[in-house]
């Protein structure tokens, strides 16, 4: 009995830790998209794209503007239209992933409704607006 709970203890103690490595290798919590910032300098350079900070949000969002495609975000962002203007906000499943690096009063939400302009079709962090 003894060797069988090690077993399990050691079966269980491999899958938390895989859970945990794939949670946090995510691209867009690696490289801060949708993170709050205050200035262009908090958001991060990655590969060829250099985040902006998003101002006109609510906590400010690292992010970028002006996109006509998928292709012009990095890799875990999505090109949707917001208020009239085209934005790379992160890609999600639900919308803890869009708060790893937010704080509660500036939350953003997963959402499915936002007008994709690429042909990516996955719900992303849309972060409340006005400032």
């Amino acid at each position: 009995m003894a060797k069988t709970l090690g077993r399990v203890s050691l079966g269980v103690l491999a899958l938390l830790a895989a859970g945990a490595l794939s949670c946090g290798g995510k691209d867009s919590d690696r490289i801060g998209i949708a993170s709050e910032c205050s200035q262009d300098a908090d958001c991060p350079k990655v590969d060829d794209f250099q985040l902006t900070c998003l101002t006109m949000f609510k906590g400010g969002y690292c992010g970028l503007s002006g996109c006509v495609q998928d292709a012009d975000c990095p890799l875990g962002a999505a090109c949707v239209q917001v208020g009239g203007a085209n934005y790379c906000f992160r890609e999600c499943l639900d919308k803890p992933e869009c708060n790893v690096n937010r704080t509660l009063d500036n939350e953003a939400n997963c959402v499915g409704s936002a007008v994709h302009v690429g042909v990516s079709t996955a719900k992303v962090c849309v972060p409340p607006s006005g400032m």
